[in-house]
């Protein structure tokens, strides 16, 4: 995945630094899995939403309205996970944020 997709190598240079600011925060254990998981769920999605792309371009590049659906949806589950991290980075890591930037 690193070196064919493009979007996976993106998410992966935005997560490695927030997750070594999760492992820096002073935050209980439990919040601190619940930020590295969602950032592993994004990484996880991507795959799969990798996997059914590459399969629709390989059975046909013909465009078809399923092909073209099975391509959006797995946008789309990758476009909800991220926004699963930013709910979570900003609810359980907001405030410790802003009280050590503010320090």
């Amino acid at each position: 995945a690193v070196r064919f997709e493009a979007a996976f190598r993106q998410e992966l240079m935005l997560l490695v630094p927030s997750l070594v600011v999760a492992m820096l925060l002073p935050l209980p254990p439990v919040e601190r899995l619940l930020l590295l998981a969602c950032g592993i769920a994004v990484l996880v999605v991507e795959l799969l939403n990798s996997a059914v792309e590459a399969t629709v371009d390989r059975i046909s590049l013909e465009r078809h309205p399923l092909a073209g659906r099975a391509k959006d949806l797995g946008s789309a589950a990758v476009a909800l996970t991220v926004v699963l991290f930013v709910l979570a980075w900003a609810t359980l890591a907001g405030p410790t944020l802003l009280k050590v930037l503010r320090t």
